[in-house]
């Protein structure tokens, strides 16, 4: 018997996805991607607010060649808390083809950070969203910058359209990189032009040091799958107009997904709908990424 059960109402990843039609270029980065333990090898956190399944790093690399991909980037899952291991064990474990995204707390010790960037770290996250984490005061967060910024690292934020407008003079303080999870989850309902959304373009047309996700179609789509319709226009707005910061990634293994779960071939096949010509492909796909993660300065 394992140590950890599963939420009873967690949807576990699809086993077996389809094969996209959409042929990645060579060099495809999956930017936005996880591992959740497996938990008795790589306990989950006590303060966790949620207990997934098992998907680990066999099964992650798996997907990256089912889809075509050849690099990742593995960012911490909140189910782990501030403990790495699983995430920089699984970078670690790709031979250079992996990089990781993790979570610290201010007190992490030079040897820990000096440790996760020879291992392939490059920046850590802050997440804003209530249902998975207690947010901390904005000098908590600055003093993770202070310590990370020495290493190059950049950051990596997670928040809902709802948010952007109370936190804006934070995310607009750091001086690092910084790069927004799943486009701020807009209200796909809304506009793709409105004014809740124009302030998310203000954010990336100001300040040039911010990056942007245009990650889960399935996380954010009101309508559903197999299409997602509603968040192309999100996405491609934010392509086309800063086709030089932004990422992709599949969210694989979708965490706290409660409607259904996404078909991770279908998903590859969204991308020419939002990066609609080879050019915006390739950097949306190799050219960000390898700048950002694997290009040293």
């Amino acid at each position: 018997m394992g140590r950890f059960t599963m939420d009873p109402d967690w949807l576990v990843f699809d086993p077996t996805p389809s094969t996209p039609t959409f042929a990645l270029p060579p060099g495809a980065v999956d930017a936005h991607c996880h591992v959740f333990g497996p938990g008795d090898e790589f306990p989950f956190a006590p303060e966790r607010k949620y207990t997934p399944c098992d998907a680990g790093k066999d099964a992650l690399f798996a997907l990256r060649d089912h889809l075509g991909f050849t690099r990742n980037v593995i960012v911490q899952a909140t189910c782990h808390g501030s403990d790495n291991a699983a995430m920089v064990d699984a970078v670690l474990a790709a031979n250079g083809a992996a990089r990781g995204v993790a979570t610290v707390r201010p007190d992490v010790s030079d040897e820990e950070l000096s440790f996760m960037h020879a291992a392939g770290v490059r920046g850590v996250r802050f997440n804003y969203v209530r249902r998975l984490v207690d947010p901390q005061p904005d000098e908590y967060y600055h003093r993770i910058v202070e310590r990370i910024a020495p290493l190059g690292w950049h950051v990596v934020i997670y928040f809902e359209a709802a948010d952007l407008a109370e936190r804006w003079d934070f995310f607009t303080s750091l001086s690092t990189t910084v790069v927004v999870d799943h486009m701020g989850r807009p209200d796909v309902s809304k506009s793709a032009t409105g004014p809740e959304f124009d302030l998310f373009i203000r954010l990336l047309d100001e300040h040039e040091n911010v990056w942007t996700k245009v990650t889960c179609p399935e996380r954010l789509s009101v309508l559903g799958p197999p299409d997602y319709d509603d968040v192309v226009p999100f996405a491609r707005r934010v392509v086309d107009l800063f086709s030089d910061r932004v990422l992709w990634g599949t969210d694989w293994p979708h965490p706290n997904l409660k409607s259904h779960m996404p078909d991770d071939g279908r998903l590859v096949d969204f991308i020419p709908r939002i990066a609609t010509t080879p050019l915006a492909q390739v950097k949306l796909l190799v050219e960000n990424p390898d700048r950002l993660y694997w290009k040293e300065s």
